[in-house]
C-alpha cells in the first residue's frame, strides 16, 4: 500500500502489514493526527478489510465527523459479530468429562461419590420411603423382613433397602394393600443397579479405596453401632435439626452384649400422627426377655421414659444424638 503524504506514520502502517506483531497490532483502530485533519488508517484482522484514510476536519475547535465514517463503523461492528460467531468454540470442542470418577469419595467418608444420593429430590424421596416404611411394621411386620433379623439395626437395614427397591406393582403386590405410593422412586440408582451391590453398609474407618468391596469393608448386615460408626454421621443432640429418616442412637454400657441402640426420627407420619411430627419408630430389640416388637411414640412421651437412660435429651449421656445416614449428605 502507498505511503500517505503529509502523515507521519502511513510508512509505519505499511510496513506492519507484513508482519504478524503488526498485523495483530493493526487490529484495533489506528489514527495518525496532521495538522487540522486527522487521516484515519484501520484495520480489522477478521475480514480482512482495509479502511482508506478518512479526513477528520476542525471545524472552529470542535472535530466534524463525515458520515460515511458513521457508515464505516457499523460495518466494523457486524464483522465483529461474525467473526465470533466463525471461531470454534473451545469448550464444546473438548472431550466430556465424567461427574464422578469411578472410586472417587470426594468427601472422604467411606461411602463413594456414585453410591452417594446428590440431587435434593432423591434425597427427600429415599427419606419418605424410609421412613415411611419402617412406620409400616408397626401396624404389621412384613413377610419380606427375615424373621432373624428383627431387631433395632434389622428395622433399619430392612427399611433402607426396601426403600432403595423400584416401587412398582410387583413390590406392593409382594409388601401387602397397607402400602401405597409415598413418593417417587429415587432415580440416581435402585438396589438393583447400586455400585454397592447388595453391600450397602460399610463396616470400617477410611475413605473409600477401589479393593473395599472385594476387601469386606462393606457388608450386606449392620448392627448399631456399625451404623453408628461407619455409614452415619452427627447431626446434633438438638431435636430442632432433625429430619425424616434421621437415627437416634443410645448407648448403653452396663448391657454388654448389644450396648448400641437405634430408632429412627419419621417426623410427621403416615397414620395416627395427632398432629405431631415428632414421632420416633424402634424395635424393641431380640434378646430373649424382649417381646421383639415394633413401637411408634413420640419424643415427647420418650422424654418422660421412666428409666432415664432412654430419653433422647441433652442432658443425657446415653443419648448420642440424631445421625444422618451418609450417601444422603
Amino acid at each position: 500500500m502507498p505511503a500517505l503524504p503529509g502523515t507521519r506514520c502511513a510508512r509505519h502502517h505499511q510496513d506492519n502489514l507484513t508482519s504478524e506483531k503488526g498485523y495483530k497490532a493493526l487490529a484495533e483502530p489506528h489514527a495518525c493526527w496532521t495538522r487540522g485533519f486527522a487521516p484515519v488508517f484501520l484495520t480489522w484482522k477478521a475480514c480482512g478489510h482495509i479502511i482508506r484514510p478518512v479526513d477528520f476536519r476542525v471545524v472552529g475547535g470542535s472535530l466534524k465527523v463525515p458520515l460515511r465514517f458513521i457508515h464505516l463503523l457499523v460495518v466494523l461492528a457486524a464483522c465483529s459479530s461474525l467473526a465470533a460467531c466463525s471461531r470454534p468454540s473451545r469448550a464444546h470442542n473438548n472431550s466430556v468429562q465424567p461427574l464422578v470418577e469411578p472410586f472417587a469419595d470426594s468427601d472422604g467418608d467411606g461411602v463413594p461419590d456414585k453410591a452417594e444420593l446428590r440431587s435434593f429430590d432423591d434425597r427427600q424421596n429415599f427419606a419418605r420411603w424410609f421412613a415411611a416404611i419402617a412406620e409400616l411394621q408397626f401396624y404389621r411386620m412384613s413377610d419380606e423382613w427375615n424373621a432373624e433379623q428383627r431387631d433395632c439395626a434389622g428395622l433399619v437395614r430392612f427399611a433402607w433397602r426396601e426403600a432403595l427397591r423400584k416401587h412398582d406393582r410387583p413390590w406392593f403386590q409382594k409388601m401387602g394393600a397397607e402400602y401405597e405410593s409415598i413418593a417417587p422412586d429415587v432415580r440416581a440408582f435402585t438396589l438393583e443397579t447400586s455400585p454397592l451391590g447388595a453391600k450397602l453398609f460399610r463396616t470400617d474407618f477410611g475413605s473409600f479405596q477401589e479393593g473395599d468391596l472385594a476387601g469386606g469393608k462393606f457388608s450386606e448386615f449392620a448392627d448399631a453401632r456399625t451404623l453408628k460408626n461407619f455409614n452415619c454421621v452427627l447431626v446434633s443432640r438438638d431435636r430442632r435439626r432433625a429430619q425424616r429418616g434421621d437415627l437416634l442412637f443410645f448407648h448403653q454400657p452396663r448391657v454388654q452384649k448389644f450396648p448400641y441402640h437405634v430408632m429412627m426420627f419419621i417426623g410427621d407420619p403416615l397414620k395416627d400422627g395427632e398432629g405431631a411430627a415428632d414421632w420416633v419408630v424402634y424395635h424393641t430389640g431380640s434378646s430373649p426377655t424382649d417381646e421383639d416388637t415394633v413401637k411408634k411414640v413420640r419424643l415427647s412421651v420418650l422424654d418422660l421414659h421412666p428409666d432415664k437412660r432412654w430419653r433422647p435429651i441433652k442432658g443425657n449421656p446415653n443419648f448420642l444424638g440424631f445421625y444422618r445416614p451418609k450417601f444422603l449428605e
